[in-house]
């Protein structure tokens, strides 16, 4: 059939062979008045495609194109789209949709929305499905379409569109500034965000990490300090010492939450957004009581937060560590394997789309 009728885009056939990758058509979503077509230039690759893919989220409506970094050039408009212009570089994170008129959105949430339909493995409410980024389109409605300011190179821009975002925005609703101290768990794709932009916002920085070898990397990403969480009794120096701690890592279940939660200021916040396929560790009420702390978590960020943390990133000149593999299906292959071992320092960027898509306009 062919484009524009159906897109073409690299997709997983079933869980036990998660990492074979088949260049298929497939087809979009109808344009709707509302929406952009993009053409996609780069993706990045995130955790939440490998969880999608292996099945450990549940089981994912097969096939799939995962991909929820986007950036590319816009190529179409619906009918009454204004907020970006043909031609323009956009970006496009892990929302495509929302109802936009419940109160949740309303109160400038739609990230929260009960209706929002995710960029890829979800269903639009016309029974339309939605797919990712690994591939030669994506149509999403302007509201969830970011400008992505001339300063930013894509290829790190992209990985911003939902690691970033999962970062900054708890960070920004907290009120992260100078005076306060943030500690960062976990020093990989999610957490060297939360270094980058808890130090361009002026907080005290420190990473906590079982893997002593990152404390080099923690510092030159801003950090002002560093706590190897792997020694016993590491906590002990450390107690009230964190306004808020950001947990970015998937591998909470194995916590003593009991000792990171010491180490909250009173009133202080420990607040997870990474997001692990097996349950969160037992909690014991005496372990908030003592500083009065609380746990917390987030689901990505509002269009505003987007747009606050792109205008950031320019404006300090926020680099994202990324190393860029050419999409096809043995780019992508090696791309999700490579973040499913943890191989990656800190993202990766699938590039090189006109290569196996062609120039689209």
């Amino acid at each position: 059939m062919g484009y524009p009728e159906t897109f073409e885009g690299f997709m997983v056939q079933s869980h036990e062979k998660w990492s074979d990758f088949k260049k298929q058509e497939f087809k979009p979503k109808p344009l709707g008045e509302r929406d952009v077509e993009i053409a996609i230039e780069a993706c990045g690759v995130c955790g939440s495609d490998v969880h999608t893919i292996t099945g450990g989220w549940g089981q994912a409506s097969l096939p799939v194109c995962v991909g929820h970094e986007v950036i590319g050039k816009v190529i179409g408009l619906g009918s009454k789209a204004t907020t970006v212009k043909m031609g323009d570089r956009v970006g496009v994170g892990a929302q495509v949709w929302a109802c936009l008129e419940c109160d949740v959105c309303k109160s400038g949430n739609e990230n929260y929305c009960p209706h929002q339909v995710d960029t890829y493995n979800a269903t639009y409410p016309d029974g339309s499905m939605a797919y990712g980024g690994y591939a030669s389109h994506i149509r999403a409605h302007e509201y969830f379409v970011f400008a992505i300011p001339e300063k930013l190179e894509t290829s790190l821009a992209a990985p911003m569109l939902c690691a970033g975002i999962t970062s900054y925005s708890p960070l920004s609703r907290a009120k992260i500034g100078p005076g306060k101290t943030v500690g960062v768990v976990g020093i990989g794709g999610l957490g060297h965000f939360g270094i980058l932009f808890a130090a361009a916002m002026g907080a005290d920085v420190y990473a906590l990490s079982h893997s002593p070898k990152k404390e080099a990397d923690a510092k030159a990403l801003g950090a002002k300090g560093f706590i190897s969480t792997n020694e016993k009794g590491w906590n002990e120096s450390h107690k009230f010492k964190f306004d808020f701690i950001l947990n970015t890592t998937d591998a909470t279940d194995k916590f003593d939450m009991g000792a990171y939660f010491s180490t909250l200021k009173v009133n202080g916040t420990f607040h997870t957004v990474g997001i692990s396929d097996k349950p969160f560790p037992p909690l014991n009420t005496p372990d908030f009581m003592s500083n009065g702390c609380a746990i917390a978590a987030s689901h990505i960020g509002s269009r505003e937060e987007v747009q606050a943390m792109l205008d950031l990133a320019a404006k300090s000149n926020i680099k994202s560590w990324v190393e860029t593999i050419d999409i096809s299906e043995e780019g992508c292959k090696t791309a999700v394997e490579k973040v499913y071992k943890g191989d990656v320092r800190y993202r990766v960027t699938l590039v090189g789309y006109d290569k196996v898509f062609g120039k689209r306009a």
